[in-house]
């Protein structure tokens, strides 16, 4: 039997039992969790889930989507997409930035990685208060995949041309797979 596989994206007022609300959705619909992200944000409770399943229950999903954001006091979005693919090809590295938090560190960072056609993989940022100062700090962390067809010198040196460029501490360091 043919395995599909269905993005389940959901916002909602944060409320205690959200998670497993949206779990038992792929128990419901006899469907296995992939990959998934939820957070608290503001007041809100994302989720961004990768499921799989067979065409029959896939399918079944798909159609209940409004049905269920109705049940679960929340929009539901539900996209049929292509099985994750295959490792790609490049190295796989960890990028963190730390620094005083100000506008654009995010788009200077990506809008970079854009350039030299490297892939995020998965991104996250928070914001905390500096120790005894109090100061917001920005914290990003990315897990990227660098092609071996860039030159790595030449890629982190202008890293640390944006570093000094936005004021950032950035570190960059190799995964092993």
């Amino acid at each position: 039997m043919k395995t599909l596989f269905a993005v389940l994206s959901t916002v909602g007022a944060d409320r205690k039992g959200m998670a497993d609300d949206i779990a038992n959705i792929a128990i419901e619909f006899d469907c296995n969790i992939e990959d998934s992200k939820m957070a608290v944000l503001g007041g809100e409770f994302a989720v961004i889930m990768l499921i799989s399943g067979t065409e029959d229950s896939i399918r079944d999903l798909l159609s209940k989507g409004d049905d269920l954001g109705k049940r679960f006091n929340m929009k539901i979005n539900i996209k049929e997409t292509s099985p994750p693919h295959a490792v790609p090809q490049g190295i796989p590295y960890t990028l963190e930035s730390i620094s005083m938090d100000t506008p654009g560190i995010v788009h200077a960072i990506t809008k970079y990685l854009r350039e030299m056609s490297i892939n995020i993989e998965d991104l996250e940022t928070d914001k905390s208060a500096a120790p005894l100062s109090g100061t917001p700090m920005f914290h990003m962390r990315a897990r990227i995949v660098i092609p071996t067809s860039v030159n790595l010198s030449d890629f982190k040196e202008r890293l640390l041309d944006i570093e000094h460029e936005k004021n950032l501490d950035i570190h960059l360091k190799a995964l092993s797979q």
